[in-house]
């Protein structure tokens, strides 16, 4: 497993490591997106990891997340300032991942006069977390080319206040059936103007949020999160290759950072026909790639060894292992997660994990 341990470079950065901590919501922020004081906690003690791709961060007021964090406000930036200065303490880096979640959302989430909309007026059923417990995806309706300007907009200011506060870099969620995965995937965009249709305009939106991204940040301080083989929030393109392939191609010309690839969820199967298609995609990218799906310490090193990957990012191992690198060095078993505190609450099951070395004192 020493491939795990072997330095990096990602855009400017050197990491320690090829061990990323992926985007796990927590839903810890209060109602206006605002993240608490012990956050500040939770990711400084995860540090170690070679970077930190922080969680699903709302663009704007209707991104529609249960106390899911935002970066639009000033409130934001002071909050998740205090964060990254506390995992720049550690010796680490962390990236900002901008999100809105589109369709897969519901109406009460949404402030007065916002309605859920989508590429188009597709709905899924899907429940979604709400303050008033699970409830069924509203129906949508399809976003206005004013309102998709508005998203442009959105995730710019949204790039400015990641900077503000610190960040090191900031990823482009364009996964998991949310906000730009939409626009990409036919199954849920099917418009008939310049953003719909061909999979030139189904990209059209990523590559436009993309170049604000690259004349805020440079190139070399922006990833892009991408699924092809998933169908979470029922998610799904008629060409699944050839779409992928032709964003690939394009993201390949624009010398970012990293491309982040979700191979397989933690709770699907690993299909043939996914496996397939991930290893024809990656041969189109020439740049650093962070693959993400399953994978533990020696399946990881694995990927990497075998040229699939050049880093593996862990989500839910890193919840109940703050320091998930040590433990894999030392071939340590990991802790379990608390699964009645994963989403929402206060610290317990959040920040109060020990460590490795805390564990051995005990």
């Amino acid at each position: 497993m020493t491939i795990l341990f072997e330095p990096i470079t990602i855009g400017p950065y050197e990491l320690n490591n090829r061990i990323v901590m992926a985007p796990v919501s927590r839903n810890r922020a209060n109602k206006s997106g605002v993240m608490p004081e012990f956050a500040a906690d939770y990711y400084s003690q995860r540090a170690t990891a070679g970077l930190i791709i922080a969680e699903s961060t709302e663009i704007n007021d209707w991104s529609n997340g249960m106390n899911a964090p935002g970066i639009y406000r000033q409130e934001h930036v002071d909050a998740w300032k205090n964060i990254t200065d506390a995992v720049h303490a550690e010796g680490g880096i962390i990236f900002s991942q901008l999100w809105h979640a589109g369709r897969a959302s519901h109406k009460s989430l949404n402030p007065d006069g916002r309605d859920v909309a989508g590429p188009s007026a597709i709905a899924i059923s899907r429940e979604i977390m709400t303050y008033q417990g699970l409830q069924k995806a509203t129906t949508p309706r399809a976003f206005t080319l004013d309102e998709i300007i508005e998203l442009r907009a959105d995730h710019k200011n949204a790039m400015q206040k990641a900077k503000e506060a610190g960040f090191d870099g900031i990823e482009v969620h364009a996964a998991n059936g949310y906000l730009i995965d939409q626009f990409l995937q036919d199954a849920s965009n099917q418009r008939d103007d310049q953003y719909g249709g061909s999979v030139e305009n189904r990209a059209r939106f990523l590559m436009e949020v993309l170049e604000d991204a690259i004349e805020l940040w440079g190139p070399d301080r922006v990833g892009v999160r991408i699924s092809p083989t998933s169908d979470f929030n029922e998610i799904s393109d008629s060409d699944t290759l050839g779409t992928f392939s032709y964003i690939i191609r394009k993201l390949d010309k624009s010398g970012l950072a990293y491309l982040h690839i979700v191979e397989q969820l933690p709770w699907s199967p690993v299909l043939e026909e996914n496996a397939t298609i991930n290893d024809k995609l990656r041969k189109l990218w020439s740049g650093t790639l962070i693959s993400n799906g399953g994978f533990d310490a020696v399946s990881g090193a694995k990927h990497i060894s075998s040229g699939k990957a050049n880093a593996i990012s862990y989500g839910r191992p890193f919840i109940a292992n703050p320091d998930l690198p040590a433990r894999f060095k030392a071939n340590a078993p990991l802790a379990n997660a608390d699964e009645s505190t994963i989403y929402g609450g206060n610290h317990q099951g959040y920040s109060d994990y020990p460590n490795l070395e805390e564990l051995n004192k005990i």
